[in-house]
């Protein structure tokens, strides 16, 4: 679908183009602008480059042609060049120098992210999820938009009689990243409106193409069967809008991903801190500045009758307006240092326990089908609801029958398997948030999380904070976690220490049956990112202690709030008013090994289960440390440098007036995978036994 010239100048013979004269001008006007911004921020590098930015010198044809597609229903994913792009949807040149300058009024972050960076969502323009400056990961979020439309419209919930399409725009380097080819896969496996606008300027900072790539993006995407190509030349404004058109309009009708591939020089800087003349050759930059975008329109501005005045007023004209713009922004206010602690996660409406936990009348239920109940609740109950991951679709329903039955009651749209990509399945989500879609997703098991935590980290756990409030990401993420019965090396590991440093998410990790229906629906229900960690060896109650883990089946308005802890067993009073008790902080198998360990001890040990590690009930920590005076932290994980660990240490400064003897930590040895043998495992993790020594030093301390 390669647009040439020639076609081109056919289109213009038979139509007269669809570049108007007025089209042409607001184009030059907008090239002018983004020029002047370059210069002037060059000129005021004391000013302009305290923060590193990059401007969009040399692409500016391509970008403008590119903003002009767009509708105030479309979504946009831009990536950090991208300030001709926001200059084109309406943006003021001051708006984005005030995300330059870090200034408190910056529309998108309020100066808490680079410039080029936007968070957008002010009516009459596109939308514009934040998304992270590591170059590639966009294509997920943006491939999750277009994925969310097509989900909602498939159930007849979009809130438009339009077609919106999502404009995903990379830098060709960054197409040779995995997650760009995870993107793509998912784009013509399901038949995505999106459109990938890949600009190839042949840099990627000090490295050309030639180094980092065997083919372009045009030839890459040969390979994905079902996307369409076009080749485009960017540094030619009536070229680029005509391809774009054209574009924009074959996934509006088609519904259906293409990619454009634009040849644009490159002008500028890589960034304000990789100055151009430090990497790159005299004739390197000669070369490039033939195919400068401005003098390009401007011949064709006088090729369509504007005299030289006509276009020397309008530059001058476009300097003096970004010379003021730029003064305007320079006299903005500085952030409140009072405002850092705030957006980083959006209230939840979930903040009472809710419906009855033994409902008259409830049986017994095992963890796992409580988890599937809940879900199932939720699917019936919100239409925007969709659960997708490996093997959860079909006729199995997950490894752990986990998903069992749900693809068969709410169809192949809503439940549906995904190929081998965690990141895919954990960075999609954030796309499907911003347009309304509510993701439940499975990553089959906690040891193979580790392809997914670079979205995780860049685009689900910053979005709240960096765009101010604008972009929490609603997002549940369910793992398998735990080891049991010789699940071996990759399948048996605990992650929660590793999430628990990630800041912008919710870690959630229940005990029992009644706890994992509740707060299933909880994290559903949060605007935030929540991962729901469960535990395999507690799902069939099958290992020998765990029974416990079933309980009775709370009723379908049952709902914990996350954050609380719960005492799972109490300690008599004789034995707090007598010194003789102790508590043990912990959560998932933890509770269960607590319980056996403790029946020697009978009244002596209160079980605090925490239940949500992030936010945690640092409250009802207090209070139980305070009421014992003895505190054991077990956890499943090695105990080195983990969460145990550091809720121990927090506890011991904390609560140092009420301790009568150390925080003891117990968890599993120190090395770096479950052995498969069933002896060595055992070995390796806390058992019954072994925490059972452990409470007998405490207690009698």
């Amino acid at each position: 679908m390669e647009l040439t010239k020639e076609e081109i100048s056919k289109v213009e013979m038979t139509k007269k183009s669809n570049t108007s004269k007025k089209m042409l001008e607001k184009a030059y006007r907008l090239m002018q602008t983004a020029y002047n911004m370059a210069v002037l921020y060059d000129e005021n590098r004391a000013v302009c480059s305290k923060y590193v930015h990059s401007t969009s010198r040399g692409h500016e044809a391509i970008q403008l042609a590119s903003a002009f597609q767009l509708q105030p229903y479309d979504f946009a994913a831009p990536y950090y060049r991208d300030e001709s792009i926001l200059l084109g949807i309406g943006m003021e040149p001051h708006e984005l120098m005030l995300q330059l300058m870090g200034k408190k009024d910056d529309p998108f972050s309020g100066g808490r992210t680079y410039y080029g960076h936007p968070s957008l969502k002010r009516e009459g323009f596109p939308i514009i999820p934040h998304q992270s400056s590591a170059t590639g990961m966009q294509a997920i979020p943006a491939t999750g938009m277009a994925h969310g439309l097509h989900y909602l419209a498939s159930q007849g919930l979009l809130a438009t009689n339009n077609k919106p399409v999502v404009l995903c725009s990379l830098g060709d380097g960054s197409v040779t990243e995995g997650e760009v080819s995870e993107a793509m896969q998912m784009a013509v496996l399901h038949n995505l409106p999106i459109v990938y606008l890949i600009q190839d300027n042949d840099w990627g900072i000090s490295a050309t193409g030639k180094e980092m790539r065997a083919m372009d993006a045009y030839e890459f995407a040969a390979g994905f069967k079902g996307m369409e190509r076009m080749r485009v030349d960017g540094a030619d404004f009536v070229a680029s809008y005509e391809g774009m058109s054209k574009a924009f309009d074959y996934v509006r009708k088609e519904r259906k991903p293409i990619l454009v591939h634009a040849k644009t020089p490159l002008l500028g800087h890589h960034t304000s801190g990789v100055r151009k003349e430090w990497y790159r050759s005299d004739f390197d930059l000669e070369d490039h500045q033939k195919s400068d975008p401005i003098p390009t329109l401007r011949k064709a501005l006088k090729k369509a009758g504007y005299k030289e005045a006509d276009l020397v007023k309008l530059e001058d004209e476009t300097k003096a307006f970004v010379q003021s713009e730029y003064a305007r922004a320079l006299n903005g206010d500085d952030p409140d240092p009072s405002t850092v602690l705030e957006h980083e996660f959006a209230p939840t409406p979930i903040t009472e326990e809710k419906g009855q936990r033994k409902p008259r009348g409830a049986e017994k239920v095992v963890m796992v089908d409580a988890a599937l109940h809940a879900v199932d609740d939720i699917l019936r109950n919100i239409p925007e609801s969709l659960f997708y991951g490996q093997d959860v679709g079909g006729t199995l329903g997950g490894v752990f029958r986990e998903a069992a039955t749900l693809a068969q009651k709410y169809g192949d749209s809503r439940i549906f398997n995904t190929p081998i990509q965690e990141a895919y399945i954990v960075g999609s989500t954030a796309g499907m948030s911003a347009v309304g879609a509510k993701p439940i997703v499975e990553i089959q098991f906690a040891d193979y999380v580790w392809p997914g935590i670079n979205q995780l980290v860049e685009e689900l756990s910053k979005s709240c904070y960096l765009s101010k409030g604008q972009f929490p990401i609603q997002s549940l993420i369910r793992i398998p976690i735990g080891a049991y019965g010789g699940g071996g090396p990759y399948h048996s590991g605990s992650i929660e220490s590793t999430l628990l440093n990630i800041r912008g998410i919710k870690v959630v990790y229940p005990s029992n049956a009644a706890d994992i229906k509740g707060l299933m629906k909880a994290a559903f229900h949060d605007p935030n990112p929540v991962v729901m960690l469960e535990h395999k060896g507690l799902y069939w109650s099958k290992v020998p202690g765990t029974d416990d883990a079933k309980t009775f089946e709370p009723d379908s308005e049952y709902i914990v709030p996350l954050g609380k802890a719960r005492i799972a067993q109490e300690a008599s009073e004789e034995a707090i008013e007598n010194g003789e008790s102790c508590t043990v902080i912990t959560y998932g198998m933890g509770v269960h090994w607590a319980k056996a360990a403790s029946k020697k001890f009978e009244g002596q040990v209160e079980i605090l289960d925490l239940r949500t590690l992030n936010p945690l009930d640092w409250e009802a920590v207090v209070k139980s440390v305070e009421n014992h005076g003895k505190a054991l932290v077990l956890t499943e994980e090695p105990l080195m440098n983990s969460f145990a660990e550091s809720l121990a240490g927090r506890i011991s400064q904390q609560c140092f007036q009420s301790l009568d003897a150390p925080v003891m930590t117990y968890g599993s040895e120190n090395l770096p995978a479950i052995p498969l043998n069933v002896d060595l495992e055992k070995a390796m993790m806390p058992t019954a036994e072994k925490v059972e020594a452990v409470l007998s030093e405490l207690v009698n301390y």
